[in-house]
């Protein structure tokens, strides 16, 4: 019975923390992540509690993806915000909202067309843009206005 208990809390144990080292690392992957309305809440910004002023509650700049699974324009964006996260997973956090699953959050950002795409940077006010870009205009976006760099080469 000993044994068993021993047993029963290294699995537990094993499990709990497999869960919070996944969790910790998961934005640090170069993963899309998808968000729900309570995760949107923690991450991005809490519009219920700060509902006057723009709160970034995130560590990064980001990239969200508002999105339906049914939606062309929607599945051309995929692949390339895949590759975003990857290329860019030091700098910034790319996430993506379903908004036939989170129709509230949907509704909170006003999204009427899809994909639309909430660029976030660190400090300041976000950037809305409807529609599905080419990889050059996201990463000019990334690059511009995310991590504010101008693109010109710094003199030799």
């Amino acid at each position: 019975m000993k044994n068993l208990r021993i047993v029963f809390f290294l699995i537990t144990a094993f499990t709990f923390a497999n869960s919070f080292l996944r969790a910790q690392t998961e934005e640090e992957t170069g993963k899309v992540i998808v968000l729900d309305k309570a995760t949107f809440l923690n991450k991005i910004y809490n519009y219920e509690k700060n509902q006057d002023e723009w709160i970034y509650e995130g560590t990064k700049p980001c990239i969200v993806d508002f999105y339906a699974d049914w939606c062309g324009p929607c599945r051309q964006v995929s692949p390339i915000l895949k590759q975003l996260a990857k290329e860019y997973k030091d700098q910034i956090i790319v996430y993506k909202v379903n908004v036939d699953n989170e129709k509230e959050l949907a509704s909170a950002f006003g999204i009427q067309s899809i994909p639309t795409i909430l660029f976030i940077p660190k400090s300041g006010q976000p950037q809305l843009a409807m529609g599905a870009f080419p990889k050059e205009t996201f990463e000019k976006q990334i690059k511009e206005f995310l991590l504010k760099q101008d693109g010109k080469s710094s003199p030799d």
